[in-house]
């Protein structure tokens, strides 16, 4: 049962979502709508996904990339959320998604002697309490020259001693793409580059969308019981098109993120630091380092958040606080920016929600998903799906999804053990199994018959050594990307993994896509061309000293596809 979100499976998806009435329709492909959708399909309901770009190409492609319980949550006294986040960290990395996300630590420097020490020890030592059985090592003391054994890059005078704790990380962008493969593997229709361009009605009651088909701008109706809204930040965007103003509103907060390479940090670990008014992660990621992040007011365009020139001197005074070896603009390799859709309402109540979420039945056949944080999110697809079923009137298993392991979990703990045996068979180093294990799990054998049947694509992306060609065309045969953009940026990293941002690699990539999406020499130019313009309007943007100059920039490159419903570029 592996379904490839091949470019014949999406045309059959339509096909089929245009020709009967669903169970349950949701609306966003982000990691939620994603969840939702392989929840209710694993329920026996009969399931369609519509995303209008890529999938998590919003909030679940630009997040810190870990899976955590959130230790600055205990501070808040936020139990239950802390406990939730745990056990679903556990889930993940024992059984759910052990080839995706892995254990990593984090020191913690102390600038107490005492007093900090007990205050912030106790904390851990709860955090690993709440963990219990979660697989993951506990938390240790370390003295100053521990510490310091373990990140030399780290200033003498900035701690005192430190803990080390651990937590999990995760590719957000593959884990989301593989929820929504892993649904379509139990049956859902899923489709990206579906825009839904407004709700159908009998009444009061909301019976289906009607979607276009941005790829071959045709329009189609899909008629369901239930609608899942699961937009993230578009949320109040989405309720605009069923006219309801609705009971709680989704505020944008924007996070940015630095990448700089392995090298200049020298530490076997990651960090989190105390800033005056958050945490900052750094956060080891390949042969890369992950710095973040901020959390600010954003209410320009959704779909690119820009960083600005402030917001990456701000990170980089943050971090250089406690590096003996400062970092600079030059160090820096990628940058992103991604917005958390933070509930906000009217009431005091509502806006104390935070990162909670909640989901709520405004009208009939219409459920709406909202808030919550990534770790989390198959609780939140769960009680979707749950309001849904109940909806329906009918009898529906309960949720299964914490014992439904995502396509390539089962079978990884064993082929691991074997990547040496299977490195020796295929003729790669066992580096490169280890990377594609990472990145695929026991679908690793696919990728091995592409690279056996085709020895050609056994090698290294030209620009992007860390990726096999093999990879970027196995993108477009079985994950659904539709774009050149969608695999330099989502199903690989190389656009913040390179110093120029997958540029060089661009064209080598479009010639592999054309050739398995079909397209014209116009429009794989077009597609290089396009991606090109994109990074130089982020580059621009990142030299702007604040969000509107940022913003402007941005909006200066061309959409891969142009919805229905966006704004001109400006």
């Amino acid at each position: 049962m592996k379904e490839a979100l091949s470019p014949e499976y999406r045309r059959g998806a339509l096909a089929a979502l245009a020709g009967a009435e669903l169970d349950v329709l949701v609306v966003g492909g982000g990691v939620v709508g994603s969840g939702a959708a392989l929840d209710a399909a694993t329920r026996g309901l009969s399931t369609g996904l519509v995303e209008a770009r890529d999938f998590a190409s919003g909030t679940s492609s630009r997040s810190s990339k870990l899976i955590h319980g959130g230790l600055r949550y205990l501070e808040m006294l936020d139990f239950a959320l802390v406990r939730e986040a745990l056990r679903e960290r556990g889930l993940l990395l024992t059984r759910l998604a052990p080839h995706l996300v892995r254990p990593v630590k984090f020191l913690y420097p102390l600038q107490h002697h005492v007093w900090e020490r007990a205050y912030a020890g106790s904390g851990v030592t709860l955090y690993d309490t709440m963990a219990l059985g979660g697989g993951l090592p506990r938390h240790r003391n370390l003295t100053r020259r521990g510490a310091l054994r373990e990140c030399p890059a780290l200033k003498k005078e900035a701690l005192v001693g430190a803990l080390q704790y651990y937590d999990a990380q995760v590719d957000d962008a593959r884990h989301t793409m593989f929820l929504a493969r892993t649904a379509a593997a139990y049956g859902a229709h899923v489709a990206s580059r579906t825009e839904v361009v407004g709700f159908l009605r009998e009444g009061e009651r909301v019976t289906g969308v009607r979607v276009h088909d941005l790829e071959d701008d045709t329009t189609f109706e899909v008629r369901a019981q239930q609608v899942i809204n699961a937009t993230g930040v578009w949320t109040d965007d989405t309720q605009a098109l069923v006219g309801e103003r609705g009971q709680f509103h989704v505020r944008a907060s924007k996070g940015i993120h630095l990448v700089v390479p392995r090298d200049r940090i020298q530490s076997r670990t990651g960090l989190i630091l105390r800033t005056a008014s958050s945490v900052l992660f750094v956060i080891p990621w390949g042969r890369h380092w992950i710095i973040g992040t901020t959390d600010t007011d954003w209410a320009l365009d959704k779909a690119h958040p820009a960083a600005s020139s402030t917001d990456i001197d701000y990170l980089l005074a943050e971090v250089n606080k406690v590096l003996t070896t400062p970092l600079s603009r030059v160090d820096v390799q990628g940058v992103y920016a991604g917005l958390r859709p933070l509930l906000s309402g009217e009431s005091e109540s509502t806006s104390q929600l935070s990162r909670e979420h909640t989901v709520a039945s405004p009208q009939p056949g219409l459920v709406v998903v909202a808030g919550g944080k990534y770790t989390t999110y198959r609780v939140m697809a769960k009680d979707a799906v749950d309001a849904c079923v109940h909806n329906l009137g009918r009898a529906v298993p309960p949720s299964c999804t914490d014992d439904v392991p995502l396509l390539g979990a089962d079978g990884f703990r064993a082929l691991w053990n074997r990547r040496r045996v299977l490195a020796e068979s295929s003729g790669l180093h066992v580096a490169r199994l280890e990377h594609l294990l990472g990145r695929y799990g026991a679908l690793v054998d696919e990728i091995l018959a592409l690279i056996a049947d085709d020895p050609t694509l056994g090698k290294p992306v030209e620009g992007a050594e860390d990726y096999l060609r093999a990879e970027l065309l196995y993108a477009a045969t079985h994950e659904g990307a539709r774009h050149l953009e969608d695999v330099l940026t989502r199903r690989t990293r190389i656009s913040i993994e390179t110093f120029d941002r997958g540029v060089a690699a661009a064209p080598h990539a479009a010639e592999l896509l054309a050739q398995a999406l079909g397209w014209t020499p116009e429009q794989t130019k077009k597609e290089v061309e396009n991606y090109r313009l994109r990074v130089e309007a982020e580059r621009a943007s990142q030299e702007q000293p604040d969000d509107e100059t940022a913003d402007a920039a941005r909006l200066g490159a061309p959409e891969v596809v142009p919805l229905t419903s966006a704004p001109p570029a400006h």
